[in-house]
């Protein structure tokens, strides 16, 4: 395994961290106020779902607040730096992701370090992607989409929760691979760009399938794919999108 490899797998472990921390900090019964979980993108997206619902499960565990904060901006960095430039004594978590480790590879010059500045928690949640359209695109299927695409060069615009995100990347990768073009348009979060998706203003996205089923049963977004190897246990009718990609 070569080393930027390496290194991004590790950024990528990271679900929930909180500034490096030292053992004195810890003397005092935890915690011993109310808890700040920054997270980096708007309200409704997944990471901010995310961060409710462990929130909300640590307050009954732990009998303080544990707040969600949304910092939105930069693909995440704004609310990566808020939590590194906080105070290490475990009163700020951060709810990290995909995009951190993206983020590290990504800006050639961030005001922390995404390994030395933050200590992992836990893994909070794994999913997929899902490659959804809006209903007015015609393809029904991965091969009808890239026909379409090569078609219509530069037409279609892709949402995505903001530059660096796992579903941004996802896009980039299968744009690269199928040899198609289209436009990205970034929002500050998954819960605004479902809204342009939903009414045409965008017409692909790779999001998280907790932001789009309940729009996919009611027919007001297609499915076409997950990005998994192996078809999803929660959307088992749906191929993956290896099985129309060289390589």
């Amino acid at each position: 395994m070569n080393s930027s490899r390496r290194q991004f797998l590790h950024l990528a472990t990271a679900a929930m961290a909180f500034p490096a921390v030292t053992r004195n900090a810890w003397a005092q019964t935890y915690p011993a106020r109310p808890v700040r979980i920054l997270t980096g993108f708007t309200a409704g997206g997944a990471a901010d779902v995310a961060a409710r619902l462990i929130g909300q499960w640590l307050s009954d565990r732990f009998g303080q607040p544990f707040v969600v904060e949304n910092r939105t901006g930069a693909g995440g960095n704004v609310a990566t730096e808020a939590a590194t430039k906080s105070a290490p004594d475990g009163h700020t978590l951060l709810m990290g992701g995909v995009s951190d480790a993206v983020n590290a590879t990504l800006f050639e010059k961030l005001n922390f370090n995404f390994i030395r500045d933050l200590v992992p928690v836990a893994g909070i949640m794994r999913a997929p992607n899902v490659m959804v359209v809006n209903p007015s695109v015609p393809a029904k299927t991965v091969p009808e989409f890239i026909s379409y695409a090569k078609a219509n060069p530069g037409k279609i615009n892709m949402a995505s929760g903001g530059n660096g995100t796992g579903p941004h990347v996802a896009g980039e990768l299968f744009k690269m691979m199928a040899g198609v073009d289209f436009v990205h348009v970034p929002y500050r979060g998954g819960a605004p760009a479902i809204l342009d998706l939903l009414t045409g203003q965008v017409q692909l996205m790779f999001t998280v399938p907790a932001l789009t089923v309940e729009h996919m049963r009611a027919g007001k977004l297609r499915a076409l794919a997950v990005t998994t190897t192996a078809r999803w246990e929660g959307l088992q009718d749906l191929p993956t999108i290896g099985d129309f990609l060289p390589g």
